[in-house]
């Protein structure tokens, strides 16, 4: 009995449907198994997997099946074996023909081998062929698409050893857009592909180097480029002063350009001497004395690679620290012009380079970068000339300065860069200049002073008159009339002076040439700066000189004489200023000199020192007087000193003839009053204790020769007394103690009429005192009895008495004081 849960199979339980039953099952495992499409293995695991016994039973119907198909198959040969045997019988008949068709066969089959064998080894050696003919096209076609590559790359190196790196990045372009894409499967492409990279760094490096070197380059020819535009600039100035009078220029752009953008003419009028001039010297350009070809390439090189922001900002950082270290001068710039020079050239060769590189590159360097360099530049060249050009003391050195400095201008202005600022520092230089010039003139003057013999210039014959004349505009009609040989009343210094003043002028114009400004501003420096010299240094110098100990009253009057006719030459002077200026001196504004007062104020300081000398020369006779104040009389003669002294006035005044007559009247007036005072002050000195009458005499001769003196006219122009009225204040003072009249002085004290209206009491009771103090002295030394004398006790007495009603009056006056 089989399990219809395991195998699937219906089994049959009752005998009959069991036989019945396993016909079906065993049938249909039959069928299976006779089927060649389907698997064994499960059918007979149905059979094996089934009730026991099953096994058996499968076997005996197998057997069966077996000996059924037998019969089957036995009926069959039975059926066809008649037609077997017929056909063996058939086929033994053809057996020999068979046979003998066998061995044509294997013979042509030998035949048919032999001859493929030849035919096999030709094939194959035409497939040999076929195949490397194939493969020889196939190289070809591939060493077609490298062999480009290569030559490219043999290209590439050949232009990196000829240092053409511009080319070299182009090659390297193509090489990556192009050529390496076709054949990017090879390894030495990916190899190339990447040594590519290492090439741009390599190349950048090197141009970068490159530039370095022309930075280093430029710095060290920036003064021969910079000494090479001003030169040009010069000789531009020079051609434009030629010309200036054949054509009207207008200069838009420098005739002198480094960047062989200017041309050499100006409006087709060229003159035979600048034509031979070009032809004797070439005109340089930047391009000539440097090698710009390695910015112009670094600027390409990082261009091509994407990075020439990189250039810029480092070429730009590198020349604004070139710029600072061509702006930093030496120290000692000051000492020469060649430090000047040196320091210019090298200022404007790095801005050529400059403006070379603005025209030449594009955007490499900009206006507004080369503006703000040239601004930074303008500061410190403008505080850098301040510091320095103060340090000079060499007229001919800031004139040169300033001529640099005016060529340096002009050459920057030609390139298009502002220098307003320079012409204005200009000025300052100017007025050190100025200073610089009244220094070296304040020395000028001190040698004409010192050297002047201070007499009236000689004059022989008429050649020397000229000569004197046509350095000095004197005319003096009396003078001309005389015979020669004759005087002129100026020394030597007066021309020499007047000349050194029209010298100043000529220095002073020399430093107003070229600063482009009209005549008019011209002549207002002119005038102002001769002015200083004439109100500061010359003015200074004569104050000085008046003052030295060394000079005397005669070289004081022949400086008030000198100063005199220079005072008159002043207007000469205005008019030298407005012929070479030619501005009339009737233009708004125009300054006048200031001569007349720079004279007249040393007139008047030599007229004090006149006085002054004088009195201290009276002074130096008063010191000498030896009165013997207790004598009993007198000698009957003025003092020696005295007479040493009227003598030494009266030759004194005699060479005040020159002076102007109130010069020489002051000046004995003042020399009387000084020696009126002098005498008074002797008098009345409080150390003297007691005077005799016998010196009272004696003053009284030596004051009547001074009175004689003062009548005698030792100065013409006085009127009546005049000059007496210096001694009045002695005389009635001495006439009151010589007439010993002291009624009429007490009673018409006060009065307008008192005979000794100029005795002070205070004077006259000081006096009175010492002589009192005297005529006790001299009674006590002749007489001891002379206390009992009748006369001298009444004259003592009237004595006592005036000296109480002075006293009286001395307090009466302090009172009312």
């Amino acid at each position: 009995m089989y399990d219809s849960s395991s195998s699937g199979l219906k089994i049959p339980t009752s005998p009959q449907e069991e036989d019945k039953g396993e016909g079906k099952v065993y049938g249909k495992v039959f069928a299976e198994l006779e089927s060649v499409d389907l698997p064994l293995g499960t059918t007979l695991r149905s059979v094996y997997d089934d009730q026991p016994n099953a096994h058996k039973r499968f076997m005996e119907k197998l057997d069966a099946r077996i000996r059924n198909h037998d019969r089957e198959i036995e009926k069959m040969c039975n059926f066809h074996h008649q037609g077997f045997v017929d056909a063996i019988t058939e086929l033994l008949k053809v057996r020999a023909d068979a046979e003998k068709l066998m061995g044509q066969v294997s013979d042509t089959n030998r035949r048919l081998q032999d001859a493929g064998r030849e035919v096999k080894a030709q094939t194959e050696e035409v497939i040999r062929c076929r195949i490397q003919q194939r493969n020889m096209a196939t190289t070809v076609e591939k060493l077609q698409l490298c062999i480009p590559v290569l030559e490219m790359y043999s290209k590439l190196k050949e232009q990196l050893e000829s240092k053409r790196y511009y080319s070299a990045l182009k090659t390297m372009e193509q090489l990556e857009n192009i050529y390496i894409p076709r054949v990017s499967q090879y390894r030495f492409c990916q190899i190339m592909a990447e040594t590519l990279p290492k090439l741009r760094e390599e190349i950048k490096e090197i141009s970068m180097s490159d530039l370095k070197d022309f930075l280093e380059s430029i710095r060290k020819h920036s003064d021969k480029i910079g000494e090479t535009a001003m030169r040009q600039a010069q000789q531009h100035r020079t051609f434009n002063s030629a010309v200036q009078k054949q054509v009207t220029l207008s200069c838009a752009k420098p005739l002198y350009g480094l960047n062989s953008r200017t041309p050499l003419h100006h409006n087709g009028l060229i003159t035979e001497a600048a034509d031979e001039e070009e032809m004797d010297e070439e005109v340089l350009t930047a391009q000539d004395l440097v090698d710009f070809s390695p910015v112009y390439r670094c600027l390409h090189i990082y261009t091509v690679l994407g990075d020439r922001e990189t250039f810029e900002n480092y070429y730009r950082k590198q020349r604004k620290k070139q710029a600072r270290l061509v702006l930093q001068p030496q120290s000692n710039m000051h000492e020469t012009v060649e430090g000047y020079r040196k320091y210019f050239n090298q200022i404007v060769g790095f801005f050529v380079v400059e403006d070379h590189i603005l025209h030449a590159t594009q955007g490499l360097v900009t206006r507004a970068f080369t503006d703000e360099l040239w601004n930074m530049a303008l500061s410190k060249i403008i505080a850098v000339l301040r510091t320095h050009s103060s340090y000079c003391d060499d007229p001919d050195l800031v004139l040169e300065l300033k001529n640099l400095i005016v060529i340096f201008a002009d050459t920057l202005q030609g390139y298009g860069f502002p220098v307003n600022r320079l012409f204005d520092l200009l000025f300052e230089v100017r007025d050190q200049y100025n200073e610089t010039l009244l220094k070296k003139w304040a020395l000028v003057f001190r040698d004409i002073f010192e050297q002047d013999n201070y007499s009236p210039i000689p004059v022989e014959n008429e050649e020397e008159y000229k000569a004197v004349v046509s350095r000095f505009p004197f005319h003096d009609a009396e003078i001309e009339k005389q015979q020669f040989p004759k005087k002129l009343p100026m020394s030597q210094s007066v021309p020499q002076i007047y000349a050194q003043v029209k010298e100043f002028i000529y220095a002073s114009l020399k430093f107003s040439e070229s600063l482009h400004r009209s005549s008019t501003e011209i002549d207002d420096m002119l005038r102002k700066s001769t002015n200083l010299l004439l109100t500061r240094t010359l003015s200074s110098c004569l104050q000085n000189l008046i003052k030295k100990p060394h000079i005397g009253l005669t070289e004081l009057v022949q400086i008030i004489i000198n100063t005199t006719h220079l005072e008159h030459a002043c207007k000469y002077l205005e008019d030298f200023i407005t012929n070479i200026t030619n501005v009339s001196p009737e233009t708004v504004h125009t300054t006048r000199l200031y001569g007349l007062s720079t004279f007249k104020d040393a007139r008047h300081a030599a007229e004090g020192e006149i006085y002054t000398k004088l009195n201290q020369k009276i002074d130096e006779f008063i010191q000498l007087a030896d009165y013997e104040w207790g004598m009993a009389e007198s000698d009957g003669r003025a003092s020696g000193y005295l007479m040493d002294l009227i003598n030494f006035l009266r030759s004194t005044f005699q060479v005040f003839t020159h002076l102007p007559g109130k010069v020489a009247q002051t000046a004995c007036m003042s020399a009387c009053k000084h020696l009126a005072t002098s005498l008074m002050q002797m008098l009345l000195d409080p150390e003297l204790k007691q005077i005799s009458m016998g010196a009272i005499q004696q003053f009284n001769l030596d004051v009547m020769q001074c009175e004689l003196f003062a009548s005698s006219e030792p100065v013409p122009g006085f009127q009546g007394d005049t000059l007496q009225l210096a001694f009045i204040d002695l005389r009635q003072l001495l006439d009151l103690f010589m007439v010993w009249d002291w009624s009429t002085y007490l009673a018409d004290y006060g009065q307008p009429t008192s005979k000794y209206l100029r005795v002070n009491p205070s004077t006259a009771l000081a006096l009175l005192e010492k002589v009192n103090r005297g005529m006790k002295d001299t009674s006590k030394k002749n007489n001891i009895f002379s206390q009992f004398r009748k006369n001298d006790r009444d004259k003592q007495k009237l004595i006592e008495t005036v000296v109480k009603q002075l006293r009286s009056l001395v307090n009466g006056m302090s009172q009312h004081s």
